[in-house]
């Protein structure tokens, strides 16, 4: 095991990979139940999409820690899972009658894309196009957005609506300038100050240097969690739990391939190529310049490309299992954080995901708060590296900045990384033409500089 996945020349070992591949599926685990309730708005029986969910990041997990040697696990994405429910499937009642399975034809053919983007290395050439400041600042950006989820997640973080008007679900809007959107939950809710413990005792092991210390952080919080009086987490459902899954509900090859020329679905399959080739090249590059790959930045690369393919293929094979985008999770952060470096983090992950086929219940026991203490965690390493970007030079800063704020204020990584590339290209070419210093930009950001602003102008803000 330690020759098949390089364990001394990554300076890691066994205990400590399975370790931090088991906090990566602690802090994923929530998906296997948050995915059939977000789908199964779209029409899909939820039981199958359970069982995509978790073939899909078991089997593609595995794939990534068996075939690339990486720590990042993959499973269907947040956000373009919504988007697939309440935007593609949903504009049937505004006249386009797009099928559930039409929708998963728009996810296949994306994956098709990225396969074909991936072995013709462009996708790829984004890690040499795209500056260091902004790589750093994507991982500081992703820090930002997990601990947003972790803070959403726990109740420690409310929105305020606002009062003057009825909003229809899944719509927008603007606030007046005598308004505020974010809010401290009520910290005497068990979930929230059950977060909070959960916080001080991930950060308590952490500064003795306990190996492990996000791992048991998460089921110390659960069983305190289970505690009477507590109640967040309760062994009752154990009781009458399906142990045994049931693999005729799959809903393999539902595709529908007709209409492929609606408008509503080209829209589709533009958003959901656009939005997962920057978020996955976001978690890449942030996770692998958080385990500390891009050192050797040759190594790096070559690492991250690989990884591309993987996930390319899983796009697809999640729509051939019945699911939405399958994504790189941000979540592994959590298991690279705990010292996970090579595949066999992924690989205990991924093994682990095909076990809550036959375990589900006992995954779904670990409680939002002891996750989402973990995720904030999280996000205080990842900060770690806003030290590398030089924000004295404003044509690096400002970039970098837009990168690292609309991440999380937008709630979405691909929104950060647009914006990245916008202000990078536009103030890099004033400074050229000033005459002041020769910044370099590379063909690609030009053309991706393009295919942002056509996605904003065509596409908007979906995903």
């Amino acid at each position: 095991m330690e020759r098949f996945f390089k364990l001394k020349e990554f300076g890691s070992n066994v205990r400590t990979e399975i370790m931090a591949g088991i906090t990566t599926f602690m802090t994923m685990a929530y998906i296997l139940a948050v995915n059939p309730l977000v789908l199964g708005g779209s029409g899909l029986d939820t039981y199958g999409i359970f069982l995509a969910t978790a073939l899909g990041a078991g089997i593609f997990t595995l794939a990534m820690g068996l075939f690339v040697n990486f720590p990042v696990a993959l499973a269907p994405g947040m956000g373009l899972n919504a988007y697939f429910a309440t935007t593609v499937v949903a504009s049937k009642a505004t006249g386009h009658a797009i099928t559930p399975s039409m929708a998963l034809a728009a996810v296949f053919i994306s994956g098709i894309i990225f396969i074909i983007l991936t072995v013709t290395k462009i996708r790829q050439m984004l890690i040499v196009a795209i500056p260091d400041s902004i790589k750093y600042a994507i991982t500081v950006g992703i820090g930002l957005f997990i601990t947003i989820i972790g803070l959403k997640g726990s109740g420690l973080l409310t929105i305020s609506l606002s009062p003057f008007a009825d909003y229809a679900a899944g719509s927008y809007s603007n606030l007046n300038s005598n308004e505020t959107i974010f809010h401290l939950g009520d910290i005497t809710e068990p979930s929230v100050w059950l977060t909070v413990l959960g916080l001080l005792i991930i950060s308590a092991l952490m500064v003795l240097r306990v190996r492990g210390a996000i791992l048991y952080g998460i089921l110390l919080t659960t069983l305190i969690g289970a505690i009477p009086g507590v109640d967040v987490v309760s062994f009752d459902s154990l009781k009458s739990a399906d142990w045994v899954p049931n693999f005729s509900k799959l809903n393999f090859w539902d595709f529908n391939f007709g209409d492929l020329l609606t408008t509503g679905l080209l829209s589709a399959i533009a958003t959901f190529t656009f939005v997962e080739l920057f978020d996955t090249f976001g978690t890449m590059v942030g996770t692998a310049n958080r385990a500390g790959f891009f050192k050797d930045k040759e190594k790096g690369r070559k690492l991250v490309g690989k990884a591309m393919l993987v996930d390319a293929v899983a796009v697809s094979g999640g729509a051939m299992l019945g699911t939405s985008t399958m994504t790189a999770f941000v979540e592994s952060s959590a298991g690279i954080a705990e010292g996970g470096r090579t595949g066999l983090t992924s690989s205990t992950t991924g093994v682990l995901f095909l076990l809550s086929l036959f375990l589900a219940p006992i995954a779904l026991l670990v409680p939002s708060p002891a996750t989402s203490a973990a995720l904030i965690i999280v996000g205080v390493l990842m900060m770690q590296s806003v030290k590398e970007i030089d924000f004295e030079d404003l044509v690096v800063g400002i970039p970098a900045f837009l990168t690292i704020a609309m991440m999380p204020f937008t709630y979405n990584i691909a929104n950060g990384i647009s914006f990245g590339i916008i202000s990078y290209v536009v103030l890099a070419v004033i400074a050229n033409l000033a005459g002041k210093k020769k910044y370099q930009v590379h063909w690609l950001m030009w053309v991706l500089f393009v295919l942002v602003i056509a996605r904003y102008v065509f596409i908007g803000a979906e995903g």
